[in-house]
C-alpha cells in the first residue's frame, strides 16, 4: 500500500513539474498574434482613453498590435459579456470601469464579474470630490452631516445619472452616516456640476476633475475627497475618512481584466507589462491631466477589491431601493 502512495505521489509530482513547464511555454510563446481589448463603451471617455495608452505599451512591450474595440451598450454589458464568453486564451482583453461591479445589484446580468472574468490590475484611481454650493453654512463634513440631520429630506444632491458613481457614493455615505437627501439626477458629470452651481442642488459627489476647477474660482466649495487617502490633485482636501466617517472609501477605478480560466501564466505576463506601462512617467502624466492616479495591483489584490465592491454595492443598493434606468 505503502509502496502504491509513493508511486501515486511521484506521480502527481511529475504532473505537477510537466503542467509548470507547460504553463511557462504558454506565456513565453505568448503573444503569438494580435490581442482584442473591448472596451464596453463609447469612444473618449476614461475607459477609452486608458485603454490606449496601455494598448500602446503592451503592443510595444509584446511586440504585437493590440487592437482597441468600443462595444457600448447597456451600460456596459453588452462588451463586458462579449470578453466573459470570449476564448480563455489571452487574446481577448477588457478594459472596464467600476461600475462593473455595481451592475450585479441593478440588473439580471448575462454573465458574472466574479465568476466569468479573470482580474489582472486595477491601472488607475479617480476620486470624486464632496463639493457643495457656498451659500450652504458648512465648512466641513462634520458640519455639512449635522446640518443634513436636522433638516432630513430638505436638502437635495445632485448626480450624473441614477446608479452612476457620483450618485452611488452618495448613497454610500448617507447609508453611513444615517443622513437623509432628496435624490437630483442630471444627465452626465458637467450638468451635474453645473445644477450645483447654479443653486437646484445644495451638495454633490462630482469627479475631481470635473469640479476641481469651480472649487478654484469660489464658485464651489470642497469638503472632502472620496478615496481612503487624498488626492495628488487636491492635497489639501481631508478624505471622508479622516473627517469623522471612518471606512468610507470610494474611487472610480479603471481596471484590465480577461476571460475567467485565463492561464495564471498569462495574467501574469500581462500583469507585469501593464502595471509597467501605467507606471511610465507618459502615462502617468496623461492620468494626471484628469486628475487619476496610477494604481497597478497584483491580479489577487484586484480580485480581492471586486469581491469587496460587488459585496457593498448590494448592500447599499438594496437599502436604498435603487433601481437600475
Amino acid at each position: 500500500m505503502i509502496r502504491g502512495q509513493l508511486l501515486t505521489m511521484r506521480r502527481l509530482a511529475t504532473a505537477a513539474v510537466l503542467f509548470a513547464a507547460c504553463a511557462c511555454a504558454v506565456a513565453q510563446g505568448y503573444p503569438e498574434k494580435p490581442i482584442r481589448m473591448i472596451v464596453p463603451y463609447a469612444a473618449g471617455g476614461n475607459a477609452d482613453i486608458m485603454a490606449r495608452v496601455v494598448s500602446q505599451k503592451l503592443g510595444e512591450a509584446f511586440a504585437q498590435q493590440i487592437v482597441v474595440e468600443n462595444r457600448a451598450g447597456a451600460n456596459g454589458v453588452i462588451g463586458t459579456d462579449l470578453v466573459a464568453k470570449a476564448p480563455p486564451d489571452g487574446y481577448t482583453l477588457l478594459v472596464v470601469a467600476a461600475s462593473v461591479t455595481m451592475s450585479p445589484s441593478l440588473y439580471k446580468l448575462p454573465f458574472d464579474p466574479v465568476r466569468d472574468l479573470a482580474p489582472i490590475s486595477q491601472l488607475t484611481s479617480l476620486p470624486n470630490i464632496l463639493v457643495v454650493h457656498p451659500s450652504l453654512p458648512v465648512k466641513s463634513v462634520k458640519e455639512l452631516l449635522a446640518f443634513v440631520k436636522a433638516r432630513p429630506d430638505q436638502l437635495n444632491f445632485g448626480s450624473s445619472g441614477v446608479a452612476t458613481g457620483t450618485h452611488l457614493s452618495m448613497e454610500l455615505l448617507m447609508h453611513m452616516t444615517g443622513m437623509k437627501m432628496v435624490h437630483i439626477p442630471y444627465k452626465g458629470g458637467s450638468l451635474n456640476v453645473n445644477a450645483l452651481i447654479a443653486g437646484e442642488t445644495q451638495v454633490n459627489f462630482s469627479t475631481i476633475s470635473t469640479a476641481l476647477q469651480h472649487v478654484k474660482t469660489g464658485r464651489l466649495r470642497a469638503l472632502a475627497v472620496s478615496t481612503a487617502k487624498r488626492a495628488a490633485a487636491a492635497p489639501e482636501v481631508p478624505t471622508i475618512a479622516e473627517a469623522g466617517v471612518i471606512g468610507y472609501d470610494y474611487s472610480s477605478w479603471i481596471g484590465l481584466l480577461a476571460p475567467a480560466k485565463t492561464p495564471p501564466a498569462i495574467i501574469a505576463r500581462l500583469n507585469t507589462e501593464a502595471n509597467k506601462a501605467v507606471q511610465s512617467n507618459e502615462v502617468k502624466a496623461i492620468l494626471a491631466t484628469e486628475a487619476s492616479e496610477a494604481v497597478g495591483t497584483t491580479p489577487e489584490e484586484f480580485d480581492a477589491l471586486m469581491k469587496r465592491e460587488v459585496a457593498r454595492w448590494l448592500q447599499v443598493v438594496k437599502a436604498a431601493g435603487i433601481k437600475g434606468e
